[in-house]
């Protein structure tokens, strides 16, 4: 019976993108908990404050810190592009619970998505842009 009362609970949804990686977060009334693919966020990101402080700036600059509990579902990339697309996703749920924070996280620049990603590779060049060296003679 506790697992049909648990998902009848009001949940918000949003995805964040950066580079290659995706971020499907959900939010949920509760105590603050971030939880990244089934570990505590933390230990996920590795205890890197600046990960954190990225991962949490949309709940803090409108003061929900401790109002949702964080579930998110991250792949492709490393943990720069996961975290700057959970803070993506966490800034698009908290739009869909309140359109008035819309202007407030827009302000702060945290409903762009970041479109910068790798150059595909051309022919005859070793990288991207990186040619062979050139040889006169």
């Amino acid at each position: 019976m506790t697992s049909l009362s648990n998902r009848s609970r009001v949940m918000y949804s949003g995805t964040g993108r950066r580079k290659s990686s995706i971020a499907r977060v959900r939010l949920i009334p509760g105590s603050g908990k971030l939880t990244i693919n089934g570990l505590p966020g933390e230990s996920y990101l590795q205890f890197s404050p600046n990960y954190l402080r990225i991962s949490y700036a949309p709940l803090k600059v409108l003061g929900l810190l401790n109002e949702y509990d964080i579930h998110v579902k991250a792949e492709g990339g490393g943990l720069t592009g996961q975290a700057d697309a959970i803070r993506l996703g966490i800034a698009r749920a908290l739009c869909s619970i309140n359109p008035n924070n819309r202007n407030m996280l827009k302000s702060e620049g945290y409903l762009t998505r970041d479109a910068r990603i790798k150059e595909r590779r051309k022919y005859g060049l070793r990288k991207a842009r990186k040619a062979p060296q050139y040889s006169k003679r």
